[in-house]
């Protein structure tokens, strides 16, 4: 029965990440920064913020029950698939387009401005870095390397930008609430393999796949995807 459970759990936790997270904002981020830097770094960043945030929602979901008697966590979740469901379709077939820019075009502009900040805080520290150089070369060239990796300015911007841009999003609080009703193993996997396959394909072919990417069916397939798992929570019972 666990086995079946961490299934049930992983199966949820991957296809709500992929249908919330494709054409995303994190999505987006991860594409544009990637078109200037060099990949691996971007997904690094991206993969270690996403992560840290599925395992930090997981526990949240799973002390939840700890706290909360189990039935009142059950409903709880399944409230919120139903509630993201029906938000997710009232936007793509009901909610009147305003105008606005779209999500791609934000955030290039929010990463524009960045590194326009970047760009003078850099010139006006360029004087500074001959002790850190000395210091560097004291080190061996396998943690250099290493360190030079993980915490490079794209990395650790991919990094805040990603985690800065998860959190309180639809999928974080789906998975807290998946991990309050299923297999906490199970929703970690499945959440962490989902924002990899998209990191990923943001990565590898973003700016492309945003051109072909219709943002309205991504909200229909996610609003139905939540409204099946509503259901499916609302008949199985706690």
């Amino acid at each position: 029965m666990a086995v079946v459970g961490g299934a049930a759990g992983f199966i949820k936790s991957f296809f709500v990440i992929l249908t919330s997270e494709i054409g995303d904002k994190t999505f987006f981020i991860a594409a544009v920064m990637a078109m200037k830097s060099p990949r691996l770094t971007v997904f690094l960043g991206a993969i270690g913020a996403l992560a840290a945030m599925t395992i930090l929602s997981v526990a949240l979901g799973w002390a939840a029950p700890n706290l909360i008697p189990k039935v009142y966590t059950h409903y709880a979740a399944t409230a919120l698939f139903f509630f993201f469901g029906f938000k997710s379709l009232y936007d793509a077939l009901l909610k009147k387009d305003e105008g606005g820019v779209s999500e791609l075009d934000e955030v290039e502009q929010e990463l524009a401005a960045d590194m326009g900040r970047g760009g003078r805080g850099a010139k006006e520290n360029g004087g500074s870095g001959g002790h850190d150089g000395s210091k560097a070369r004291r080190a061996s060239r396998r943690v250099e390397t290493l360190l030079s990796m993980v915490l490079s300015p794209i990395f650790i911007k991919s990094f805040t930008l990603t985690f800065l841009a998860e959190w309180g999003d639809r999928s974080q609080i789906a998975t807290i609430g998946l991990a309050a009703s299923e297999d906490p193993l199970g929703v970690t996997v499945g959440g962490i393999l989902g924002h990899a396959i998209c990191t990923g394909a943001a990565v590898l072919g973003g700016r492309h796949l945003a051109a072909h990417i219709n943002e309205k069916t991504v909200a229909i397939c996610g609003g139905i995807l939540f409204l099946v798992f509503g259901a499916h929570s609302l008949y199985v019972g706690p």
